[in-house]
């Protein structure tokens, strides 16, 4: 595909869908550039929340953008490009996932699945923080991803989709071919795996998101000490 004279003349980045489309069809290879770097991390994440695996989830991305090209004069702007692009990516990793073992029953999963207490909560930000702040909350993403790693797939990849990359209720029941409520309830669930996977390991890392030692320790001990100085100072002039 070659590209032509005029593409470094063309801001990209501010097009529309359809305007990055039509450059695309038309042979304008940064066009269709900048459609995967819109695209990428979504359909990367969506990809692996099916296949389970990073190697294969970026094969599958690049297999299904090698597929939207050949069908970018189907897209008609009803929906937006990156909801486009999901079905595609979709499409390709539960075929994959199709070849590669029978399907798990829902019922089967849900089995024996208690309903009370929360998943810990943790911030998405610590803010400021010293570098074994920033080891612990290293600690817990991992945890975090391993923990949505072994759920089930069909509540997989709805919690990837509704919770990490926020789509909608209805872009992810539509992607997914299911029924709004069954979206809900598969999220639920999820929510209810993951809590009992990490309501122990997590919250006794959360222990350590934040220690209070070290550097932190040093500097907020002696900031506190100097300020008790002179009351330190006149109790050693009475007790002498």
């Amino acid at each position: 595909m070659a590209m032509p004279d005029n593409a470094l003349a063309i801001d990209y980045a501010s097009l529309e869908d359809m305007a990055l489309v039509a450059l695309a069809q038309g042979g304008h290879r940064e066009a269709f550039r900048h459609i995967m770097q819109r695209c990428n991390q979504r359909l990367f994440r969506v990809a692996r929340g099916v296949v389970n695996d990073d190697a294969e989830a970026e094969d599958v991305v690049q297999e299904a953008y090698v597929h939207a090209f050949e069908k970018l004069a189907t897209f008609r702007g009803e929906a937006t490009l990156l909801t486009w692009m999901t079905r595609i990516v979709l499409n390709e990793a539960c075929g994959r996932l199709r070849q590669r073992r029978p399907s798990v029953g829902i019922e089967q999963i849900d089995v024996a699945q208690s309903d009370g207490g929360r998943i810990v909560p943790f911030p998405s930000k610590f803010g400021s923080e010293d570098p074994a702040a920033a080891a612990a909350r290293e600690q817990i993403r991992k945890l975090v991803e391993h923990a949505i790693d072994d759920l089930p797939e069909p509540f997989r990849i709805v919690f990837v989709m509704r919770e990490i990359e926020e789509c909608t209720v209805e872009e992810t029941a539509s992607g997914l071919d299911l029924r709004p409520e069954t979206v809900k309830t598969r999220l639920h669930r999820a929510r209810r795996l993951l809590r009992t996977a990490l309501q122990d390991t997590l919250a006794s890392t959360l222990t350590e998101a934040f220690p209070f030692l070290g550097s932190r320790c040093d500097r907020m001990t002696d900031a506190v000490l100097k300020r008790l100085d002179p009351v330190l100072a006149a109790q050693d002039i009475h007790s002498s």
